[in-house]
C-alpha cells in the first residue's frame, strides 16, 4: 500500500476512526469523573551549615549541604518523621499510609527541600505538609548532630510554609481527554488499515487483474434505481445513464470480427443487480437504435415484469412448452426493445432451460433482432446460469463492488470456463463513493456535459411534441389506424435524430406484421399498453370465474 491508498483507507474508514474517537473521549470523561480530586499541598525547608563562622566555613558548609541534601530526601517518609505526625495530629492512618502520601525532591545544585503531601482533603493537605516539614526538621537535625558536643552539623528552616490548595492535582482533565482522543485515533486508524488489509472483496480492475478478465464498466449507486429501474428515465443525462452507455460503448471492442449479438448477464450470488444490469443495457442499446429483445430467463426469481410493469402471466416457459408462439407473449418496454418475461414459474427450471426447445426460441428471436439480452440466474447458487451462457455470443459478469468477494468472483469464472464459456467482461455495480477502489466519481465528470439549461430541454420536448401530436391528427384524418400513428411517429423520431434511410427501411420492415414483435411504441405508451393488457386479462378471468 502506497501512500495513496492509506489516504483512502483512512477517507473510507473516517466514521470508525471517528466512533472510536469518540470512545476514546468518553473514557477519558468517564476516568475522570470516577477519579477523586486529590490536592497537594507543598512545604519548602532551606538547609544551611550551622558551623558557618568565616567565608570559608561559610563556603564549605554550603559544599557540604549540597551533598546531603539528595540524602535528606529519603528521611521524609521515615517513622522518625510520620510517627510522630500521626501522634501529633492524632491521625487514624498507619505511619505507611502517612508515607505513601509523602514525596520529596530536591533541585540539582540547591540547598531546598520540597516536601509534598496529598490528601482528598485541601486543608487537611495543608496542615500535614506543614507538621511534616516541622518534624522532618527534627529527625534531620538530630540524624546529623555532632557526635562529641551533640550539636547538629545543618540547620534547616521553613521558608514556605504549605497553603490549602485550591485546585486538584487528579484528576488531569486535559490530560484524560487528550489521552482519550489520541488512543481512539490510533486504535480507529489501526482498525480501518487492518480492516482494509482483510478485506476480500472486490472494488477496482487490478482485481480481476490475475483472472485476465477486463471491467468493461463501473455503475455507480443511485437510490432512485427502486423506483426507476431504467435509467435513462430516471435521469437522461444522470451518472447511472452515462455508465451504461460506456458500456455499450465498450462492447462494440469485445470482438470487432463477430461482434456478439446474444449477450448473457449473470452474476456470482443473488442482489448484485444483474436484472437492472441487463434492462439498461438492453435500454442502452435500444436507446442507439438497435432492435433489442430482452429475455428473462431467470425463472426462479423472475423480478423483470414487477420492474417495468409488465404482465408476468405469460412468458419464456409459456412459449417453452408450446402453449403460445413467441409474438404473442412478447411486450413492449420502450423504443425498439421488446421483452419476454420468464411467465410462470417452473418446477424444474434447469431442465426448462436445458431442453433444445429452449435453446431453439433464444436463437430464434436472435434472429429477429439485433441484440438479445439474457438475465440468468446467479452462477454459485445454481446451475441454470451457466447452462443459458452456452447458448449466448458473450457474457457479463456484475460484481458489487465492496460486497461481492474475491473468492466469489474465482468461483463464478470458474463455472463459466467448466462449460466452455470465458466471460467476456466484467460489470461492477453500485459504486459509491467509499466502495470504490478510486472512489470513482461520475457525478463529477458527467455534469458538466448536462444540457445548459431546464427551459431549453423543456422547450424543445414542447415543440417535437406539437410536431408528433399534428402529424399524428394528419394521419388519423386520413384514415389511418391506431398501428399507423405509432410507427408515423418514429418514423419522424428517425428523421430528427437524424437516422439513415436504409435503417429506416430496415426498421420498419421488422416492426411489421412480418416479424410480430413489438418495436416503435415510446415507453409512457408502453405502460399504458401494459396496464390495459394486464386489467383486461383480469377483468376476463373475472367474467369465467363468474360464469362458473
Amino acid at each position: 500500500m502506497d501512500l495513496r491508498d492509506y489516504i483512502r483507507v483512512l477517507r473510507r474508514g473516517w466514521a470508525l476512526i471517528l466512533a472510536f474517537v469518540v470512545v476514546g473521549i468518553a473514557l477519558g470523561v468517564g476516568l475522570t469523573l470516577a477519579t477523586k480530586n486529590v490536592y497537594q499541598a507543598t512545604a519548602q525547608v532551606f538547609v544551611a551549615s550551622a558551623l558557618a563562622d568565616t567565608s570559608v566555613d561559610a563556603a564549605q558548609g554550603n559544599t557540604f549541604t549540597q551533598a546531603r541534601v539528595q540524602s535528606y530526601i529519603s528521611i521524609a517518609t521515615s517513622p522518625s518523621v510520620t510517627s510522630p505526625v500521626v501522634k501529633q495530629l492524632k491521625l487514624t492512618i498507619t505511619n505507611s499510609d502517612l508515607a505513601s502520601k509523602i514525596t520529596a525532591d530536591a533541585p540539582l545544585n540547591k540547598v531546598l527541600i520540597n516536601l509534598h503531601v496529598a490528601d482528598h482533603d485541601p486543608a487537611q493537605a495543608a496542615r500535614l505538609a506543614n507538621a511534616v516539614a516541622a518534624q522532618f526538621k527534627t529527625a534531620v537535625e538530630a540524624t546529623d548532630a555532632n557526635q562529641g558536643t551533640g550539636k547538629s552539623l545543618v540547620k534547616l528552616t521553613t521558608i514556605q510554609p504549605a497553603t490549602v490548595p485550591t485546585a486538584p492535582i487528579t484528576p488531569n482533565k486535559v490530560l484524560n481527554l487528550g489521552l482519550g482522543l489520541i488512543l481512539g485515533l490510533l486504535v480507529g486508524i489501526g482498525v480501518a488499515v487492518l480492516r482494509e488489509v482483510l478485506d476480500n472483496t472486490v472494488k477496482g480492475p487490478e482485481d480481476f487483474a490475475e483472472l485476465g478478465v477486463p471491467v468493461m464498466g463501473h455503475v455507480p449507486f443511485d437510490k432512485r434505481t427502486t423506483r426507476t429501474p431504467i435509467a435513462f428515465r430516471s435521469d437522461l443525462h444522470g451518472a447511472r445513464s452515462e455508465a451504461f452507455r460506456q458500456l455499450r460503448t465498450n462492447l462494440q471492442f469485445v470482438d470487432v470480427d463477430n461482434p456478439p449479438r446474444i449477450i448473457a448477464v449473470t452474476s456470482a450470488i443473488p442482489g448484485e443487480g444483474k436484472t437492472t444490469t441487463a434492462i439498461n443495457l438492453a435500454a442502452a442499446l435500444a436507446e442507439a437504435g438497435s432492435r433489442v429483445c430482452l429475455i428473462e430467463a431467470d425463472l426462479r426469481r423472475p423480478s423483470i415484469a414487477k420492474s417495468l410493469g409488465l404482465v408476468a402471466d405469460v412468458g419464456f416457459t409459456t412459449v417453452v412448452i408450446g402453449k403460445a408462439p413467441i409474438e404473442t407473449v412478447l411486450q413492449n418496454a420502450g423504443r425498439n426493445l421488446a421483452v419476454l418475461t420468464s411467465g410462470p414459474i417452473p418446477p424444474n427450471p434447469s431442465e426448462l432451460l436445458l431442453s433444445q426447445h429452449a435453446k431453439q426460441i433464444i436463437t430464434e428471436i436472435a434472429a429477429k433482432v439485433d441484440y438479445t439480452i439474457i438475465d440468468t440466474p446467479p452462477l454459485l447458487p445454481v446451475t441454470d446460469g451457466a447452462e443459458i451462457a452456452t447458448v449466448a455470443d458473450a457474457t457479463l459478469l456484475v460484481h458489487r463492488a465492496a460486497k461481492t468477494t474475491r473468492d466469489q468472483v474465482n468461483r463464478s469464472v470458474e463455472a463459466l470456463d467448466k462449460v466452455g464459456r470465458r466471460p467476456v467482461g466484467v460489470i461492477l455495480n453500485m459504486i459509491t463513493r467509499g466502495s470504490g477502489k478510486y472512489d470513482y466519481q461520475y457525478g463529477y465528470y458527467y455534469s458538466t456535459y448536462r444540457p445548459e439549461t431546464k427551459k431549453a430541454d423543456k422547450r424543445n420536448a414542447k415543440d417535437n411534441a406539437a410536431d408528433t401530436s399534428a402529424k399524428a391528427q394528419t394521419t388519423a384524418d386520413d384514415g389511418s389506424a391506431e398501428v399507423t400513428n405509432v410507427h408515423s411517429r418514429q418514423f419522424d423520431t428517425d428523421v430528427a435524430q437524424g437516422q439513415s434511410t436504409k435503417h429506416r427501411a430496415h426498421q420498419e420492415s421488422s416492426d411489421g406484421e412480418e416479424s410480430g414483435f413489438p418495436f416503435g411504441v415510446d415507453d409512457e405508451e408502453t405502460l399504458t399498453l401494459a396496464r390495459t393488457r394486464k386489467s383486461a386479462d383480469d377483468n376476463e378471468s373475472s367474467r369465467g370465474k363468474d360464469e362458473n
